[in-house]
C-alpha cells in the first residue's frame, strides 16, 4: 500500500536513471516547438494521384523524424479541389494560426500575438530549376502570407546514397561495394539526368562525384531539358571506355513527364533506374531544410554536448 508521500515502507522504490554526462550522453529527442511554423512541401509539375501519394510519403517521413510537426502539401499547379494549391495551403495555415490566437485570447489566456513566418516552404526538388522555383516563389508571393522559402534538397551525400540504391534496385549497380557483390548488368558509366539547364547540371555534378566514389565508375551529369545533352554525355562516356551505361535520374519524380526520361534513355541507348521518389532521405532532407530555417536543427551524431 502507498502513502500520500510515496510507496509504503519495505516496497522497492524505482529511481529514475541518472542522465549520462559528457560527450556520449544521448541527445534529448527533438520535437517541434509549440506554435512552430508549418512545413509546406511545394510539389511541382502536373498533380496526380501518384504524385500526391509520393508527397504524402515524404511528409510522413518528416513527421516521424520530428514529432508534433505540422506538415502540409501544396501543389504548384494544383486546382484547389482535389489538389490544393500552394497559395491556398499557405493562406489556410495563416488563417488557422490567427484563429488559434483569437480563441486563446477569448479564453482569457495570456498569449503572445503570433509573429514570424507562418510556414517554411520546401520545394520538392533535388536540384535547382529556375523555372519551377519561379513558380513556387510566385505562389508564395500571391498568398500574401509571411513564409520562408528554402533552397532545394541537393546537392547532398544522402542523395548519392539514394541514387546508388535506385541503381542497385534496377540491377545496374552493386548494392554493397564493400562485399564486392557483383551484378552481371552493372553499369560501368552513369549518366546523371537532371532538369533545370546548366545550373542544374553543375549542381548534379557535385552529387555525381559522391556517387562515382561509391560505385568506382565514372559519372557525368546531363540535362534532360536540353536537346542532345543526354546523348552527348553518353557518347563522352563511351569514348572514354565505358560500354555499359545507365541513366540515373537526379529527380524526385513530379517535376518531369515520365515519357521524357524514357525517351532520353532510348536515345542514349542505355537502361534507366527509377527516380528518387519517396526514398527516406528525401523526407529527412526536407525536414533538415525546415529545421535549419528555424534554427532548431538537431546536433550531428558524435558532437560533444556541453
Amino acid at each position: 500500500m502507498s502513502s500520500p508521500t510515496g510507496p509504503a515502507s519495505g516496497l522497492p522504490v524505482r529511481m529514475p536513471r541518472p542522465r549520462q554526462p559528457g560527450r556520449h550522453r544521448r541527445p534529448e529527442p527533438l520535437v517541434a516547438p509549440e506554435g512552430a511554423p508549418a512545413l509546406v512541401l511545394a510539389v511541382p509539375g502536373a498533380p496526380s494521384a501518384a504524385t500526391r501519394s509520393l508527397a504524402e510519403d515524404v511528409v510522413s517521413i518528416a513527421r516521424s523524424e520530428l514529432p508534433g510537426l505540422d506538415a502540409r502539401i501544396g501543389f504548384v499547379e494544383g486546382d484547389d479541389t482535389e489538389f490544393p494549391t500552394l497559395r491556398s495551403v499557405l493562406t489556410r495555415a495563416a488563417e488557422e494560426r490567427t484563429a488559434r490566437y483569437e480563441r486563446a485570447v477569448a479564453a482569457g489566456a495570456e498569449v503572445k500575438e503570433p509573429d514570424g513566418p507562418v510556414a517554411v516552404v520546401v520545394p520538392l526538388l533535388a536540384g535547382p530549376d529556375s523555372a519551377l522555383l519561379r513558380q513556387v516563389r510566385q505562389s508564395v508571393m500571391d498568398s500574401r502570407v509571411a513564409a520562408e522559402l528554402t533552397d532545394v534538397l541537393g546537392p547532398h551525400p544522402l542523395l548519392a546514397e539514394a541514387l546508388h540504391v535506385r541503381l542497385s534496385e534496377a540491377g545496374l549497380a552493386r548494392a554493397d561495394r564493400a562485399r564486392l557483390f557483383t551484378v552481371a548488368t552493372a553499369a560501368d558509366g552513369i549518366v546523371l539526368a537532371s532538369v533545370g539547364g546548366e545550373e542544374a547540371v553543375q549542381a548534379a555534378g557535385i552529387t555525381g562525384m559522391l556517387l562515382a566514389a561509391r560505385l568506382a565508375v565514372p559519372v557525368m551529369a546531363a540535362a534532360l531539358d536540353q536537346e542532345g545533352s543526354i546523348s552527348s554525355v553518353a557518347e563522352q562516356l563511351r569514348s572514354s571506355g565505358s560500354q555499359q551505361l545507365a541513366l540515373a535520374p537526379y529527380l524526385i519524380g513530379p517535376e518531369i513527364d515520365p515519357g521524357l526520361l524514357a525517351a532520353a534513355a532510348e536515345e542514349a541507348g542505355c537502361a534507366t533506374a527509377e527516380p528518387l521518389g519517396a526514398y527516406p532521405a528525401i523526407g529527412k532532407l526536407a525536414l533538415a531544410k525546415y529545421t535549419t530555417a528555424l534554427g532548431i536543427a538537431p546536433q550531428p551524431q558524435g558532437t560533444p554536448v556541453r
